[in-house]
């Protein structure tokens, strides 16, 4: 009886992505927020981010998705990131908000080369974390 081998990945076969800018969900202690962030040595510019899902955050009190952070920023520093609060996880999974989500990313570089990039998230991983309330002094 032949025994499965296991194939693996030599370094060569590795590839390796880099996107210069990304919108990434970040979660700190029961609150979600989106980032953008320009990874990059270089600025990059006329950044506007798209959404697969219309989301809705504060409590359901504001759609997040149409604010103007994701239409258009002009000018984005090297290494610069904004971040804007989305909800409570607890607000956010309790109003059953979407947790598949795609953005697509839309900017020019230095040389005014225009770039898109997806995506795709899963905030279903971050219903079930634990996480502990600090209470005000």
């Amino acid at each position: 009886m032949k025994k499965a081998t296991e194939k693996r990945s030599k370094p060569d076969d590795i590839i390796h992505l880099s996107f210069d800018v990304y919108v990434d969900f970040i979660f700190d202690d029961g609150l979600i927020f989106i980032l953008i962030k320009n990874n990059s040595s270089k600025p990059v510019f006329n950044v506007s981010v798209k959404f697969s899902s219309r989301l809705t955050g504060v409590s359901g009190l504001k759609e997040i998705t149409s604010i103007n952070l994701f239409k258009k920023i002009e000018f984005l520093a090297p290494q610069k990131e904004i971040r804007t609060f989305l909800d409570t996880s607890e607000s956010y999974f309790k109003r059953k908000q979407p947790t598949k989500i795609t953005t697509y990313i839309f900017y020019k570089d230095i040389q005014n080369k225009d770039h898109d990039i997806v995506i795709k998230h899963n905030l279903e991983i971050y219903k079930d974390i634990g996480y502990i309330v600090k209470k005000n002094k």
